[in-house]
């Protein structure tokens, strides 16, 4: 009878990861982000896509107090195996020169996803809302519509609720945030 064998999967740290990027292992071209330990590649982003991201920073940009900062598409290290790569962040305004910004540095993650989509309401937002990440964004370019995510437990999120067009957003956190969905698919 012959054994069964199961491929290992080797894991890695974000110092790690960080040191495969110093050596050239990955071009300056590629997009992969660290999730669960494992190098993830990302889809090609879109004009849609694209376009989507460039609404809401210029919605975020007029609109955020000078405490807070907008990223787009950078790293947050949420800890030594989990370094994703939103589309835009909001974040505590202060230096990152030496490090990612971390979960207790975070009000709120915006994923814009069309090809993405599952990947990121079925891996990524629960991995958000176990390092307690107080509000998360979904925008569904398929649907044409924002998953809102808040109230992070290690279960997942306790409010789930779809804004479709015609109705407005309001951030939780930063307050005075509001948005129609419709604006960003036009």
């Amino acid at each position: 009878m012959n054994a069964v064998i199961v491929p290992k999967r080797h894991r890695i740290t974000v110092d790690e990861f960080h040191r495969m990027g110093e050596a050239g292992i990955f071009s300056e071209d590629e997009r992969v982000e660290l999730v669960e330990g494992e190098i993830i590649d990302m889809a090609p982003i879109g004009p849609f896509h694209a376009n989507v991201v460039d609404e809401l920073m210029q919605l975020f940009v007029k609109k955020l107090p000078n405490e807070l900062r907008l990223r787009a598409q950078n790293p947050i290290t949420l800890d030594r195996k989990n370094e994703p790569q939103p589309d835009l962040a909001i974040v505590k305004n202060k230096s990152y020169i030496s490090s990612h910004p971390a979960p207790e540095d975070v009000l709120l993650l915006i994923e814009v996803a069309d090809t993405s989509l599952d990947y990121d309401r079925n891996v990524k937002i629960p991995l958000y809302a176990r390092h307690k990440i107080p509000e998360v964004w979904l925008v569904n370019l398929e649907e044409k519509t924002i998953e809102v995510f808040r109230h992070p437990a290690s279960q997942g999120y306790s409010e789930a609720r779809i804004i479709r067009a015609g109705e407005n957003l309001q951030a939780s956190t930063p307050s005075g945030i509001e948005i129609d969905p419709s604006r960003l698919f036009q």
